[in-house]
């Protein structure tokens, strides 16, 4: 997912223009001393798996989709029932339990961390998501103008490129969000994941997505995502995203942090008649390497399993105002993008 998850994802290079370095290098200096100079910890855990962000992906003109992708898709569509969803459904809420840890070098599990998390989603674009784990909050959001994040170290910032889903949602969660995601994708052939037979689907994000999450110091280079869909039941069973990015402070040779995120994705279960996966098992594989590191590469390796609870749609009372961004990013933004209470938006 091989990319470190944007560093924007990490809280680092937060800042829309060069005038906001300062901030920049602040949170970049934090990752560093975290990940450099000490065992990652519960920060570097919820950084990373607490709300990944998914990629954009271009949209491939319908006469250039393979058949093959089409027809794994249409399965999955139908496999779901997702289709009920639209026109029906304006809102989905759900909640969940999680369970991070760190493994070690020689993969020994470390101290897990305990928690949960509220998700809310309104069609199309907009969700927000409060995550709680050992007494740390991280809440993260979109309007459908911008995405953003919260944390209690690093306060609030928006995320880099725009609105993009939010990863939990593509884990099965939100079925018509994979298929969404899934459209434009290649037909890569078929693998045997954990035991069961596979379509493997890749998509790869466009030069235009890569750029806007870049800055002065953060140079996205790829990100690329499998999407593994049972040949028996045509659910997707396995998710993967690789992400590589180049890492160079002034005066500097570059670093480059190269992570895998991979989720099996289970337990899916019928509500109001579309089928929601439940269950799943994340593993991230951060690598660190360049010219500069005398010791070689550096290896990080963060694990997660999370369960859903309960999943509604159509919940009352749910409105726009739900979405709004926090007040400090507010000002960075036209005033008619952020207000929902515009008659634009009634």
């Amino acid at each position: 997912m091989g990319r470190l998850a944007t560093l924007s994802e990490l809280e680092t290079m937060n800042d829309e223009d060069n005038n906001n370095r300062k901030k920049a290098w602040r949170n970049w200096n934090w990752i560093k001393t975290h990940f450099f100079h000490k065992k990652p910890d519960l920060k570097i855990l919820l950084s990373v798996l607490a709300c990944p962000l998914f990629p954009h992906y271009s949209h491939t003109p319908f006469n250039q989709v393979s058949s093959s992708a089409e027809y794994i898709i249409q399965q999955f569509t139908a496999a779901t029932g997702c289709r009920k969803l639209e026109g029906r459904v304006k809102n989905v809420f759900a909640t969940g339990k999680v369970e991070m840890w760190v493994v070690d070098e020689v993969g020994k599990m470390g101290v897990s961390e305990r928690g949960c998390f509220v998700m809310w989603q309104m069609v199309p674009d907009k969700w927000q998501i409060e995550l709680v784990v050992a007494a740390h909050k991280v809440v993260a959001g979109s309007d459908g103008n911008v995405a953003w994040r919260h944390t209690p170290w690093l306060g609030a910032h928006a995320a880099k490129g725009g609105v993009r889903p939010l990863r939990r949602a593509v884990q099965g969660l939100d079925p018509l969000a994979v298929s969404a995601v899934f459209c434009a994708a290649q037909y890569m052939g078929e693998k045997q994941i954990s035991g069961v037979d596979c379509f493997v689907l890749k998509l790869s994000a466009d030069q235009k997505d890569l750029v806007d999450r870049s800055d002065n110091t953060a140079e996205m280079i790829k990100h690329v995502t499998f999407g593994y869909f049972s040949q028996r039941n045509g659910l997707l069973v396995f998710l993967e995203d690789s992400y590589l990015t180049r890492i160079q402070s002034p005066g500097t040779r570059p670093t480059y942090w190269e992570t895998t995120m991979s989720t099996k994705i289970e337990d899916y279960r019928m509500v109001e008649g579309v089928m929601i996966a439940h269950a799943g098992h994340s593993t991230v594989i951060i690598t660190r390497f360049g010219d500069n590191l005398k010791a070689g590469p550096a290896i990080t390796r963060l694990e997660e399993s999370w369960t859903i609870d309960d999943v509604a749609f159509n919940v009352p009372g749910l409105s726009m105002d739900c979405f709004i961004p926090p007040k400090e990013l507010q000002k960075d933004y036209p005033q008619e993008d952020l207000d929902w209470r515009s008659p634009l938006h009634t």
